[in-house]
Parts: structure tokens; sequence; C-alpha cells
């Protein structure tokens, strides 16, 4: 009986972690001209209920992609920073922020 519970208490935490997946970003594989972070790289996720996320991989903190991710945040269902404290500035149009479509439309790819 505890050989079965344990078995089934491992599997169930292996299939957590796989729901989750996370992908590496670069600034060399984007293209500098449509990296939109202070970081030279950064990890994509979507969490359940897609929830999109940038981390950043020396802190790894979490910083909400999208409406969903914001909500969770704001509602204590995980830990976030705003996505601006990362978001560099678009040297193309003084007072704007670089967009974040491509890193939006790869992390929806991973749910």
């Amino acid at each position: 009986m505890k050989k079965t519970l344990l078995a089934l208490l491992l599997l169930s935490c292996s299939g957590m972690a796989l729901a989750t997946q996370i992908i590496t970003v670069s600034r060399f594989e984007m293209g500098k001209d449509k990296w939109a972070f202070t970081r030279e790289e950064v990890m994509l996720t979507c969490r359940p209920g897609n929830a999109l996320f940038a981390i950043n991989p020396s802190t790894l903190m979490q910083y909400p992609l999208n409406d969903i991710a914001e909500r969770q945040v704001k509602e204590g269902k995980t830990s976030g920073q705003p996505i601006t404290i990362i978001q560099a500035d678009d040297p193309a149009k003084p007072g704007e922020k670089m967009s974040l479509a491509p890193f939006i439309e790869r992390a929806q790819k991973l749910c």
C-alpha cells in the first residue's frame, strides 16, 4: 500500500512538472531590433489557464505578459512584478516601450 501511494504521489508530481513548459530566448535569437528587454535573455512560460510570463533567469522573478497572468499576480495566486521593470524603451518611439507581441506569440505556443 505504501509503495502504491508513493508511486502515485511521484507520478502526480512529475505530471505537474511536465504541465508547465519553459523556453529560453535571447537577444541574439530574436534580433536586436525586436528585443524588448533590458536583460540579454529571458525565459517564457505558459501556466495553467493560459497565463503567460517572462522570467528573469538570474533572479527567477516572474513578469506577466498578458491580462490572465496579471490577474493571477493581483489575486496572490502567484508572485510577480510588472513587466515594465525589464521592458526596454523603444529607440524609434521616444516615451514608448518595445513591443511584447513576438514574446507573447512565442509563449502562447507553449500552452
